[in-house]
């Protein structure tokens, strides 16, 4: 089944907004911030780690670009992390505590903030073409917001031998440290693809030979019951939401997950565990 595209809307011409006079005090604060030493941007994209035992454990794994720590006096474990930076190559970086807070103003840095390697994402059409004649399985994840979730996920696609985990550009969270660290390695040895369209690429995978299966409380058969054999897409919606109406639609069919309790639904990633699994199980 094909899904016609949806005709893109007209882009409404931008509004011009009236220009404003500069008062002298702007124009003070604006030469300030321009003479004040510059410090990583989240809008490159970079990833950071912030934290001493996360830094060690990035530059063990050799993920760090640059490390960033405090300006003023070292202690002992902070000369120690700057020592093995500078035995792998590492740049070191002194930076103001405030401005290793903007780096990462969610987590305690301790006084260091590591940079780490841009994350590469694969190529779908590389990785199907790794996987030819074969039976591969991959998971698409519609809406996912928990980076957590995420890096669960990857780590038992990783265990369960799946092809690739399928990520869209737009409304999904995407591959960060945080992710990394509960993916357990996991990053280094699956592809995770970024993709585009998902109605647009469910139909591309079933021009090739795969069947599409979705998860959904009113599934029509049970996970455990259904046939995944032979090349497969497993969809799994969002946290709380699920599956958008258009791609439940790209699906070829659904299955529910019995509940056995008074919750009504379980994490998606232990959902995503069940299914994967399955799919291994009828594959040996």
């Amino acid at each position: 089944m094909r899904y016609e595209d949806r005709k893109k809307a007209g882009k409404p011409a931008a509004r011009t907004a009236a220009p404003r006079r500069e008062t002298e005090r702007k124009r003070k604060n604006r030469g300030e911030a321009q003479r004040r030493p510059s410090h990583p941007s989240h809008k490159d994209n970079a990833l950071y780690a912030g934290g001493r035992n996360s830094a060690a454990e990035a530059l063990k794994a050799g993920l760090v670009r640059r490390l960033f720590i405090k300006t003023g006096r070292r202690d002992e474990r902070l000369q120690k992390l700057a020592a093995d930076a500078a035995a792998q190559d590492v740049p070191v970086e002194e930076r103001e505590e405030t401005v290793l807070d903007r780096m990462v103003p969610d987590l305690r840095h301790q006084g260091v903030v590591a940079e780490l390697r841009p994350y590469e994402y694969a190529d779908l059409d590389e990785v199907l073409a790794r996987w030819e004649g074969k039976d591969p399985f991959l998971i698409l994840l519609d809406g996912l917001e928990d980076v957590r979730n995420l890096g669960a996920i990857i780590r038992t696609a990783e265990c369960a031998g799946a092809a690739a985990v399928l990520l869209p550009e737009h409304r999904s969270c995407q591959v960060t440290y945080a992710t990394m660290k509960p993916a357990a390695g996991a990053c280094a040895y699956l592809p995770v693809c970024r993709i585009g369209n998902i109605s647009r690429t469910l139909e591309k995978l079933k021009d090739r030979g795969f069947w599409v299966v979705g998860t959904d409380m009113d599934g029509e058969s049970l996970y455990s019951g259904a046939n995944l054999k032979g090349p497969l897409v497993i969809v799994m919606g969002a946290e709380g939401q699920g599956m958008a109406r258009l791609t439940r639609e790209a699906c070829d069919f659904c299955v529910r997950i019995p509940m056995k309790g008074r919750v009504s639904s379980l994490n998606v990633s232990v959902a995503a565990a069940l299914l994967m699994y399955e799919a291994a199980r009828q594959r040996e």
